[in-house]
């Protein structure tokens, strides 16, 4: 089956607080410090807005075809594509090959976000949403529920879906001689998009799924999916799309792997 492992960035949806909260009255970073500051006073602290406050402006996917040495990496649409244009293009590449989509806190995050964000820009996506009506194997093995594959949240899964054995990520790909993130976090996304740093809010988003696809190939090694081998020439054909991309992101990650390994 075709892979596609996929992540997004996000920033506060300004529109939306404004509405919500009713603050007609202040600019995008008065009212991004209202949405801040609302979110702090009910979680004790925490800034992390709510998933429906989350507006996407960059989803990035690797993708491995079935049957050939196929492999890619990249953002959906241009950087002047605007939220519904991505996340149509998420459902429509989901419709078009009906991959196993990969994730790290997928269930947690991104895919509740995307559901939020369709809905407001009235996108539909019945592929996603099959769940047997229309195909019956997807009464079996669908991506919606949480114990199938189609969707395969890996930090769920490996966790044997209890959070308190949830790993993050760039913890856990740098354990094992994979780069991690590079040069930014999550944390910085807003302050990057305030700055007009798209390209680079998409570049370290594309070096999430990779390391989410490395950290999948690992995984496919464990359960016995792949064999030593096949792991290695997986392996091999990463290093070799990385190394002819020609972009300076990708050419970094795959000189950090090299020495990391």
């Amino acid at each position: 089956m075709n892979t596609m492992v996929f992540d997004i960035e996000t920033i506060p949806d300004i529109e939306g607080g404004r509405r919500i909260y009713g603050l007609d009255g202040l600019d995008d970073e008065g009212v991004s410090k209202a949405m801040f500051h609302s979110r702090a006073q009910k979680t004790g602290g925490s800034e992390f807005l709510a998933h429906h406050l989350q507006r996407i402006v960059a989803i990035s996917v690797t993708f491995r075809r079935q049957g050939s040495d196929e492999f890619k990496v990249w953002s959906l649409g241009d950087e002047q594509a605007g939220e519904k244009e991505i996340v149509q293009r998420f459902f429509d590449g989901i419709d078009r090959y009906t991959p196993t989509i990969v994730s790290w806190n997928g269930s947690g995050f991104d895919l509740p976000v995307i559901h939020y964000r369709a809905m407001l820009h009235k996108i539909t996506a019945p592929r996603y949403w099959d769940m047997g009506e229309d195909d019956n194997s997807f009464k079996w093995n669908n991506y919606i529920s949480r114990y199938h594959t189609r969707h395969t949240d890996l930090m769920d899964l490996l966790a044997l879906y209890s959070g308190r054995a949830n790993a993050p990520l760039d913890e856990l790909a740098t354990l094992y001689g994979f780069p991690g993130k590079m040069g930014m976090d999550g944390s910085k996304v807003w302050t990057a998009f305030q700055a007009g740093n798209l390209k680079e809010i998409r570049d370290y988003c594309e070096t999430d799924v990779l390391n989410t696809w490395l950290v999948y190939l690992r995984f496919q090694l464990m359960r016995g999916h792949i064999d030593p081998q096949k792991y290695d020439s997986e392996c091999a054909i990463v290093r070799q799309y990385l190394k002819q991309s020609g972009k300076q992101h990708l050419l970094a990650f795959e000189k950090a792997w090299e020495q990391g390994a």
